[in-house]
Protein backbone atom coordinates (compact mmCIF):
# COMPACT_ATOMS: atom_id res chain seq x y z
CA UNK A 1 0.00 0.00 0.00
CA UNK A 2 3.05 2.14 0.70
CA UNK A 3 4.64 1.16 -2.59
CA UNK A 4 3.89 5.22 -4.18
CA UNK A 5 6.22 6.26 -1.09
CA UNK A 6 9.57 4.44 -2.57
CA UNK A 7 10.34 7.05 -5.04
CA UNK A 8 10.42 9.96 -2.88
CA UNK A 9 12.13 8.19 -0.07
CA UNK A 10 14.75 7.10 -2.45
CA UNK A 11 14.78 10.68 -3.92
CA UNK A 12 15.50 12.21 -0.24
CA UNK A 13 17.98 9.70 0.74
CA UNK A 14 20.00 10.28 -2.41
CA UNK A 15 19.58 13.81 -2.47
CA UNK A 16 20.83 13.91 1.29
CA UNK A 17 24.13 11.72 0.24
CA UNK A 18 24.61 13.87 -2.56
CA UNK A 19 23.76 17.67 -1.18
CA UNK A 20 25.01 17.29 2.84
CA UNK A 21 29.21 16.88 1.84
CA UNK A 22 28.98 19.91 -0.91
CA UNK A 23 26.62 21.72 2.12
CA UNK A 24 29.80 21.29 4.26
CA UNK A 25 32.21 22.98 1.75
CA UNK A 26 29.55 25.98 1.31
CA UNK A 27 29.92 26.49 4.83
CA UNK A 28 33.44 26.11 5.04
CA UNK A 29 34.00 28.42 2.26
CA UNK A 30 31.61 31.02 3.02
CA UNK A 31 29.59 31.26 0.33
CA UNK A 32 25.73 29.92 1.54
CA UNK A 33 23.72 31.09 -0.62
CA UNK A 34 25.41 29.62 -3.70
CA UNK A 35 22.41 27.47 -4.07
CA UNK A 36 19.78 30.50 -4.60
CA UNK A 37 21.07 31.30 -7.54
CA UNK A 38 22.87 28.29 -9.05
CA UNK A 39 19.40 27.11 -8.61
CA UNK A 40 17.76 29.94 -9.99
CA UNK A 41 20.10 29.86 -12.95
CA UNK A 42 18.89 26.05 -13.67
CA UNK A 43 15.21 27.40 -13.52
CA UNK A 44 15.71 30.65 -15.71
CA UNK A 45 17.71 28.14 -18.02
CA UNK A 46 14.67 25.60 -18.54
CA UNK A 47 12.15 28.19 -18.93
CA UNK A 48 14.16 29.83 -21.66
CA UNK A 49 14.47 26.45 -23.71
CA UNK A 50 10.72 25.85 -23.52
CA UNK A 51 10.70 28.99 -24.66
CA UNK A 52 12.91 28.42 -27.76
CA UNK A 53 11.81 24.23 -27.52
CA UNK A 54 7.71 23.60 -27.83
CA UNK A 55 8.94 20.41 -26.32
CA UNK A 56 8.12 18.69 -22.91
CA UNK A 57 11.60 16.10 -22.15
CA UNK A 58 13.07 15.49 -19.44
CA UNK A 59 16.24 15.08 -20.85
CA UNK A 60 16.52 18.91 -22.94
CA UNK A 61 14.98 20.44 -19.27
CA UNK A 62 18.39 18.42 -17.64
CA UNK A 63 20.39 19.63 -19.77
CA UNK A 64 19.67 23.40 -20.08
CA UNK A 65 19.19 23.19 -16.10
CA UNK A 66 22.92 21.59 -16.09
CA UNK A 67 24.07 24.09 -18.42
CA UNK A 68 22.47 26.94 -16.31
CA UNK A 69 23.46 26.00 -13.36
CA UNK A 70 26.65 25.35 -14.43
CA UNK A 71 27.64 28.75 -16.02
CA UNK A 72 26.33 30.81 -12.67
CA UNK A 73 28.52 27.92 -10.56
CA UNK A 74 31.99 28.92 -12.17
CA UNK A 75 30.97 32.80 -12.02
CA UNK A 76 30.84 32.56 -8.53
CA UNK A 77 34.13 30.26 -8.72
CA UNK A 78 35.83 33.68 -10.46
CA UNK A 79 33.86 36.48 -8.49
CA UNK A 80 34.68 34.77 -4.80
CA UNK A 81 38.66 34.49 -6.15
CA UNK A 82 39.04 37.83 -7.59
CA UNK A 83 36.61 39.75 -4.98
CA UNK A 84 36.76 37.46 -1.71
CA UNK A 85 35.05 39.57 0.63
CA UNK A 86 32.50 41.03 -1.59
CA UNK A 87 31.27 37.05 -2.53
CA UNK A 88 28.35 36.85 -0.72
CA UNK A 89 27.26 40.26 -1.85
CA UNK A 90 27.71 39.23 -5.50
CA UNK A 91 26.43 35.98 -5.40
CA UNK A 92 23.40 38.16 -3.81
CA UNK A 93 23.18 39.89 -7.30
CA UNK A 94 23.80 37.00 -9.46
CA UNK A 95 20.48 35.46 -7.20
CA UNK A 96 18.56 38.87 -8.50
CA UNK A 97 19.62 38.58 -12.33
CA UNK A 98 18.63 35.05 -12.76
CA UNK A 99 15.60 35.34 -10.58
CA UNK A 100 14.60 38.14 -12.78
CA UNK A 101 15.77 36.37 -16.04
CA UNK A 102 13.23 33.42 -15.17
CA UNK A 103 10.63 35.94 -14.35
CA UNK A 104 10.84 37.67 -17.83
CA UNK A 105 11.05 33.74 -19.34
CA UNK A 106 7.79 32.52 -17.40
CA UNK A 107 5.81 35.82 -19.20
CA UNK A 108 7.08 34.96 -22.38
CA UNK A 109 5.78 31.67 -22.10
CA UNK A 110 2.26 30.36 -22.49
CA UNK A 111 2.81 28.21 -19.35
CA UNK A 112 6.07 29.86 -18.01
CA UNK A 113 4.84 30.59 -14.79
CA UNK A 114 3.45 27.26 -14.15
CA UNK A 115 6.67 25.64 -15.35
CA UNK A 116 8.06 28.68 -13.16
CA UNK A 117 6.05 27.17 -9.60
CA UNK A 118 7.03 23.70 -10.71
CA UNK A 119 10.62 23.93 -10.53
CA UNK A 120 10.71 26.83 -7.54
CA UNK A 121 8.45 24.32 -5.48
CA UNK A 122 8.73 20.70 -6.75
CA UNK A 123 6.43 18.05 -5.34
CA UNK A 124 8.79 15.34 -4.55
CA UNK A 125 6.19 12.61 -3.79
CA UNK A 126 5.37 13.08 -7.18
CA UNK A 127 9.17 12.92 -8.36
CA UNK A 128 9.25 10.48 -11.44
CA UNK A 129 11.93 7.28 -12.16
CA UNK A 130 14.15 9.16 -14.81
CA UNK A 131 14.48 12.53 -11.41
CA UNK A 132 15.42 9.77 -9.21
CA UNK A 133 17.81 7.76 -11.08
CA UNK A 134 19.89 10.68 -11.66
CA UNK A 135 19.99 11.70 -8.27
CA UNK A 136 21.17 8.19 -7.43
CA UNK A 137 23.72 8.27 -9.72
CA UNK A 138 24.72 12.15 -8.65
CA UNK A 139 24.81 10.43 -5.08
CA UNK A 140 27.29 7.61 -6.07
CA UNK A 141 29.32 9.68 -7.66
CA UNK A 142 29.68 12.92 -5.27
CA UNK A 143 30.49 9.98 -2.48
CA UNK A 144 33.71 8.94 -4.20
CA UNK A 145 35.00 12.19 -5.01
CA UNK A 146 34.61 13.22 -0.98
CA UNK A 147 36.91 9.85 -0.97
CA UNK A 148 39.30 12.07 -3.16
CA UNK A 149 41.54 15.61 -2.16
CA UNK A 150 40.04 16.73 -5.57
CA UNK A 151 36.99 17.30 -3.42
CA UNK A 152 38.41 20.05 -2.06
CA UNK A 153 39.65 21.86 -5.19
CA UNK A 154 38.12 24.86 -6.40
CA UNK A 155 36.86 23.56 -9.64
CA UNK A 156 35.93 20.05 -8.79
CA UNK A 157 33.66 21.65 -6.11
CA UNK A 158 31.88 24.39 -8.12
CA UNK A 159 31.17 22.16 -11.15
CA UNK A 160 30.02 19.63 -8.47
CA UNK A 161 27.76 21.90 -6.92
CA UNK A 162 26.36 22.88 -10.25
CA UNK A 163 25.50 19.78 -11.76
CA UNK A 164 24.20 18.06 -8.09
CA UNK A 165 21.72 20.93 -8.03
CA UNK A 166 20.69 21.08 -11.41
CA UNK A 167 19.45 17.93 -10.70
CA UNK A 168 17.93 18.00 -7.30
CA UNK A 169 15.81 21.05 -8.09
CA UNK A 170 13.76 19.60 -10.48
CA UNK A 171 13.01 16.21 -8.48
CA UNK A 172 12.48 18.07 -4.71
CA UNK A 173 12.29 21.98 -5.54
CA UNK A 174 14.34 24.44 -4.77
CA UNK A 175 13.36 24.95 -0.96
CA UNK A 176 13.78 21.81 -0.23
CA UNK A 177 16.98 21.32 -1.80
CA UNK A 178 18.49 24.63 0.23
CA UNK A 179 17.24 22.56 3.39
CA UNK A 180 18.55 19.74 2.40
CA UNK A 181 22.00 21.31 1.73
CA UNK A 182 21.75 24.03 4.87
CA UNK A 183 20.96 21.99 7.56
CA UNK A 184 22.43 18.66 7.64
CA UNK A 185 25.74 20.50 7.19
CA UNK A 186 24.88 23.14 10.29
CA UNK A 187 24.05 19.82 12.17
CA UNK A 188 27.98 18.46 11.53
CA UNK A 189 29.43 21.66 11.85
CA UNK A 190 27.68 22.22 15.30
CA UNK A 191 29.59 19.24 16.38
CA UNK A 192 26.66 16.52 15.98
CA UNK A 193 27.31 13.47 14.06
CA UNK A 194 24.55 10.89 14.64
CA UNK A 195 23.97 8.98 11.14
CA UNK A 196 24.82 12.20 8.90
CA UNK A 197 28.42 11.98 10.16
CA UNK A 198 29.15 9.80 7.50
CA UNK A 199 27.81 12.52 5.17
CA UNK A 200 30.45 15.31 6.00
CA UNK A 201 33.30 16.02 3.33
Amino acid sequence: MLDWLALPMVALLAGLLALTPLGCQVLRRGVVFIDLAVAQAATAAVIWIHWGVELESFWWDQLAASAGALGVSLAIAGMTRRWPSQREALIGLLYVATACSAILGASSHPHGKEKLMQLLAADVLWVNTSSVLALVLCAAVITLLRQTRSFEQDTVFYVSFALATSLAVPAMGLFLVFSCLIAPALWIERGHGHWTVCLSA
